[in-house]
């Protein structure tokens, strides 16, 4: 796709759900349902699905941006569609397990994907907006956004957002949240770990991309290997991890554009990168 391109599959659907903007090295990804505020409709999660999937076969792709449209990023799944499904046979059942599944396959999808993604977010990030936010490899927020995993308000205990905001927030903090579905500012949101960065309101989207192209500059090789085994060794034993890592920084080094890299900074000159 060339720059500025703005589609998701090869032939446009009958709405647009997920606008697609290829910005040289840079993926960026906008919700695109901005009356539902961006709702993680079945729909939505089929395409951002359909979308992760392609890029994960794009290695001209270095890093990719997550956006939402209008005046949120994204309120969760859509309680609308969610509760039609209770006039099915089952009440819902088949329907629910198969949503949150999927969902749960998406979000995972992001963390697998070979490139690093950057959440930019403002208004509001709600529930599964919020899970959205803490999936992501790194986030951007406008400084008026709220974050909240506020189903608790409603009867229902936000408990797949919690596994992305667990491993993001500390577990005091994440459960305080979840237990009073009170919202946090984005000040408090980079305190407790959920974003990186917090910018004026209306420069956000800068701001992403700056940190997009940051990334996208480094050898695309090495971060790819770098964000799989970053999510690999949070999960082992300290001595698990050190011998695994060791083993990933072996194969690292043996790489040409590796061996390049460390060479031209040796010789104090730009490295010439193929990959």
């Amino acid at each position: 796709m060339t720059a500025n391109t703005q589609s998701v599959a090869d032939a446009p659907a009958a709405e647009d759900l997920l606008l697609r903007e290829d910005l040289g090295p840079v993926a960026r990804l906008t919700l695109n349902q901005p009356r539902k505020i961006n709702a993680l409709s079945e729909a939505m999660l089929t395409r951002l699905q359909t979308e992760l999937d392609r890029l994960a076969g794009e290695p001209q792709v270095k890093a990719v941006i997550l956006r939402g449209a209008g005046k949120a990023f994204c309120a969760g799944h859509d309680l609308r569609e969610m509760q039609a499904a209770r006039q099915s046979p089952d009440g819902g059942r088949a329907c629910y397990t198969a949503l949150f599944a999927q969902c749960g396959r998406m979000m995972t999808a992001i963390t697998r994907l070979p490139q690093p993604v950057i959440a930019e977010v403002h208004g509001v990030a709600t529930a599964a907006g919020c899970q959205l936010v803490a999936t992501c490899d790194m986030a951007v927020a406008a400084d008026t956004t709220r974050f909240g995993v506020n189903g608790v308000n409603i009867g229902l205990f936000c408990s797949t957002p919690m596994v992305a905001l667990t491993r993001n927030a500390p577990a005091k903090h994440a459960f305080e949240m979840l237990t009073t579905g009170e919202f946090i500012d984005a000040a408090r949101a980079r305190e407790i770990g959920l974003v990186n960065r917090v910018v004026p309101e209306g420069s956000q989207s800068d701001a992403a991309l700056d940190l997009a192209r940051t990334v996208a500059a480094k050898l695309g090789v090495a971060v790819r290997i770098g964000k799989e085994a970053f999510y690999a060794q949070a999960g082992m034993s300290l001595e698990a991890a050190y011998a695994y890592t060791g083993r990933v920084m072996a194969e690292n080094m043996l790489h040409r554009d590796t061996a390049e890299g460390v060479q031209a900074f040796l010789e104090k000159r730009d490295p010439d990168w193929k990959a």
